[in-house]
Parts: C-alpha cells; structure tokens; sequence
C-alpha cells in the first residue's frame, strides 16, 4: 500500500468498494437464493455449529428484498459466541412494565426498546406545498432523475441509495445541485421546474420503487412520485448511472425548463 499515494489508494479503494457492493446487489437480484445460502454459511462460520442460524438468521424474504446489514468486524457474531448478547426470533404479545411479552408466554426483561420495525415514511417531511396557490399531490407526479418533480419549480429532494451508502447519491446531488445553481445565477434565471414533453403526457406510471420493497415503502407507494418508462423519469439506484445523468450529462436537456 506504500507504493502509491494516499489520494491514489482513497480513489482505488473507493472504487473497489463501491463496485463491489453493486456485484452483490445484481447477485441477489439475479441468483437471490444462492447468494443467501452463501450469506448464510458465512454466519455459520461465525457463531459456530450449534447456534441456530436458520430461525434467527434467515427472514422470508431474499437478500436486498430489504436492507441487508452488515456487521463490522464480526463484532455482533463475537458478543454472541461469548455469551455477552443473544438473538430471540419471535413475535411481541405486549410491552409489559418489566419488558416484552412474547406470544410463546416468555418475557424479554429491557430497560430500552427500540422499535425498528412498523415505520411509515412522511413524504415531503409532511409539508403541505402548492404551485400557484394549488397543492402538489406529489403521488401524482413523475420523478425527474430521482431529485426533482415534474410541474413542481425550484424543489430538490435528497433520498440516498436504498441499495447501498446513503451518501454516495447524496453527494452526486450535492453536486448536481451546485452545478444548476451556478447555471441558472450565470443565466439570469430564477426558477426551474421539470416538465414532461408532450410525447410523455401519457406516459405509463410504475411505482418509485420496484424491487426495494419493505413495509415502510410499500405502505407509502401510494404516496410517492412515479417513475415513468424512460430517462430521464427514473429513480435508478446505481451509481454509475446516476453519475451519468446528475453529472456527465448537461442540464439543459428539453426537460428542465427555466425561467427569469
């Protein structure tokens, strides 16, 4: 690792991270049950033979069905395997003063619980917006590169990667936002707003999110943009082509439309 620089080794590590993880992503989407066999065995190596991985370790979903987690050094599997922390798959009957009461009858003592399951997802941070004095259904807009709303002016969303680091979409918003604020102050302009072209009027609506689909997402779909059929009306969750549309590709494309 002392051969190279240090900025050189951070863009080659990056990368190599990054595309990586995109292996993964495309592995469970093209062989979901081999690769949870695999992720599966590599939790066997870990807690040993006699932990029972299928009931605590293997949801009835796939792999990136849901967020996978991952686990830092193994230090989750090493406080189990020393006995310093325990795994219950079941399901909750009632809080209690003392804990959790679990439908099989047995109690989980706590003296903190934290609810990571049963979210809802407030779009827009429950703010009501209008245009012109008419509020914005955002349900029944269409999602322009994953950041902007069509008919909505001068409003971009930051929503990281559901499939990978938060904030590596984030920063590509980042500097897309940048870049069309420096256009549009060099132009004069002061607002911009997508808007579909008249060959997209009846353009076919999916869902913002096909394939990510946990409870929090599915109870909120009916809320969210649309994704249409084509670019730029996708809400893509891969880095590369996300690259290319909010960096590489130059804002002015028919589709925003701008105004002094």
């Amino acid at each position: 690792r002392y051969l190279l620089p240090p900025t050189w080794l951070y863009r080659l590590i990056r990368w190599k991270n990054i595309h990586f993880q995109q292996f993964v992503y495309r592995y469970s989407r093209a062989k979901p049950a081999q690769l949870k066999k695999r992720l599966l065995k590599k939790v066997r190596e870990k807690l040993g033979p006699d932990f029972d991985v299928e009931t605590h370790f293997s949801p009835s979903y796939n792999p990136w069905d849901e967020r996978l987690c991952l686990v830092p050094d193994g230090d989750l599997f090493k406080a189990i395997k020393a006995g310093k922390a325990e795994v219950v798959t079941a399901e909750i009957e009632l809080f209690t003063s003392d804990g959790i009461r679990l439908q099989s009858g047995a109690e989980l003592a706590a003296d903190i619980i934290v609810t990571a399951t049963g979210l809802n997802l407030e779009v827009q941070g429950g703010i009501a917006f209008t245009v012109d004095g008419e509020p914005v259904d955002f349900a029944r807009t269409f999602i322009y590169k994953g950041i902007m709303n069509s008919g909505v002016p001068n409003l971009i969303n930051t929503f990281g990667y559901v499939n990978a680091s938060w904030t590596l979409r984030a920063d590509l918003i980042a500097d897309y936002s940048c870049r069309l604020l420096n256009h549009m102050r060099r132009q004069g302009y002061r607002q911009v707003t997508p808007r579909l072209r008249p060959e997209e009027a009846a353009m076919t609506p999916r869902p913002w999110s096909e394939e990510f689909t946990p409870g929090y997402i599915a109870r909120s779909l009916d809320q969210l943009p649309k994704q249409g059929t084509h670019e730029p009306w996708l809400n893509v969750q891969e880095y590369e082509l996300d690259k290319k549309l909010l960096i590489q590709e130059p804002l002015e494309d028919g589709v925003l439309q701008f105004d002094v």
